[in-house]
């Protein structure tokens, strides 16, 4: 009974859609009962499921989990204050010759924060208060579109909180898909980390976002050239924001800094320039570590709960299963690939991104990163599918979560699809060009990148005779004394 682990994932899928309740509750409930249910036919070795504890243990100590709460945090905060606003007022000012300077304004606030950002929903929150009420004179089709698109924008911009856990999953995968003997790859010597991954999705995020700039410049470049009025004071405020956020980019990507120091980094010059500007009183404040703790507690439990889903999936030999399957693919390495990307993409449009990196990747990124040899450009397309995912109508979360902040009112699927499509065609072409050419995803790659696949493997008897040598050398023991 391999196969039940799908009938987890579909029973899943159907709780998600139909009830409403909490993902990390579904997950839980899930899990417990197919776990049940498997000790019960003794399918299931309850030794497995003991495992639990010390798994979750393990899961908490990851130095990577502290980048949840403090970009929860970041994200909220940056909702309450006027810097996003004013950054948007400078971008639009910047931008008034085009045409269609709310739109690009709209798009290069996104790009900015997105790094910040804590997630999708966030950033829609985000924009919708601020982009909105500026986008009075576009079409409803096309404003939701643009700010759906824009709030997608974190899925592939790094260093987000998307990429980061992307990251920490990746890497995991890579070390199982090196195991498997049909690993298609060559560069086995040396497993991927975070920073690469952020390496490899800056030019495929960079192409997307120009894409989308070409795409909203044409679709509103016969709007007016008015441009917010911006004091001085506010035009400092928003080139700070540029330089800061242009500052953390640049340590997190030459390893000056890591990714969770950058966070917190962002996160104390927020709270300072909130502190000096006032703009926060005591109760939002309040109201702010709140929402904070909320967020990340769901999202600690999202985690967990994803981590019980994972091991009753393994304990039923469902991963086993499926990889064995895709060994057996007639269809060759990248016609099995592009079906793995294509169950990735169907469940987008269920699961959030956070659920989707902890359910749905450690299942299917080892078998990807197999066919594919390649666990950067596993990693960006992964990106890119669940970007086109959360884009697509009317199901999409970037469009579900947009659509009912938005207040834009009702409209035809029709028109949403005729504002999204352009949106979504950018993103299918890079999705495309990194499948044909795996070189975009290593433009960036590190010095180092490949030195430990490059260096010659060592017999294991040299191995074994370096080992000695760096033992340290026993202590010499004095004779015994001799009686007299």
């Amino acid at each position: 009974m391999s196969s039940a682990g799908l009938w987890m994932l579909a029973t899943l899928a159907v709780l998600v859609i139909a009830t409403g309740l909490p993902a990390w509750a579904l997950l839980i409930g899930t899990s417990s009962l197919f776990g049940l249910a498997g000790v019960l036919t003794g399918q299931v070795d309850p030794a497995l499921l003991g495992a639990l504890p010390g798994r979750l243990v393990g899961l908490l100590e990851n130095d990577l989990l502290q980048a949840l709460p403090l970009y929860a945090f970041i994200g909220l905060l940056l909702q309450r204050l006027t810097l996003a606003r004013n950054l948007h007022a400078l971008l639009t000012r910047a931008a008034r010759r085009t045409g269609a300077a709310p739109a690009l304004a709209t798009l290069g606030v996104a790009g900015l924060v997105a790094p910040m950002n804590g997630s999708v929903a966030a950033s829609a929150s985000m924009l919708t208060r601020l982009v909105g009420p500026r986008l009075a004179g576009v079409a409803p089709a096309r404003a939701l579109a643009l700010m759906s698109a824009s709030a997608a924008l974190g899925v592939v911009v790094p260093p987000s909180l998307v990429l980061l856990l992307l990251g920490d999953a990746m890497l995991n995968a890579h070390t199982e898909a090196v195991r498997l003997p049909w690993f298609a790859g060559t560069d086995t010597a040396r497993i991927v980390n975070t920073q690469d991954i952020l390496r490899a999705a800056l030019v495929p995020a960079l192409l997307v976002l120009a894409g989308w700039a070409l795409v909203a410049w044409r679709q509103a470049r016969t709007g007016t050239d008015d441009a917010p009025t911006l004091s001085r004071r506010a035009r400092l405020e928003a080139l700070a924001v540029i330089a800061a956020v242009a500052l953390l980019v640049t340590a997190v990507f030459t390893g000056v800094v890591r990714a969770v120091e950058a966070a917190a980094t962002a996160g104390c010059l927020a709270v300072a320039w909130a502190l000096v500007s006032r703009e926060l009183k005591g109760h939002d404040w309040r109201e702010l570590l709140s929402d904070s703790l909320s967020l990340s507690g769901a999202l600690f439990a999202l985690l967990v709960g994803a981590t019980t889903f994972s091991l009753v999936f393994r304990a039923w030999g469902t991963d086993q299963w499926l990889g064995q399957l895709a060994a057996d693919s007639p269809l060759g390495h990248h016609a099995t690939a592009a079906l793995l990307l294509g169950f990735v993409g169907l469940c987008a449009p269920v699961l959030d991104a956070f659920e989707m990196i902890f359910v749905v990747v450690p299942i299917l990124a080892p078998p990807l990163i197999a066919h594919l040899g390649d666990a950067r450009q596993a990693a960006v397309l992964l990106l890119l599918v669940l970007q086109l995912g959360f884009l697509l109508p009317p199901l999409g979360y970037a469009v579900l979560m947009t659509r009912a902040l938005s207040g834009l009112g009702p409209m035809s699927l029709g028109s949403l699809v005729r504002g999204l499509a352009p949106y979504l065609v950018v993103p299918l072409l890079v999705l495309v060009a990194v499948f044909g050419w795996p070189a975009l995803v290593h433009l960036l790659d590190g010095p180092g990148a490949n030195a430990a696949a490059a260096a010659p493997a060592l017999p294991e008897d040299e191995v074994e005779r370096l080992m000695r040598e760096m033992a340290p050398a026993p202590d010499p023991v004095a004779p015994p004394a001799q009686s007299q």
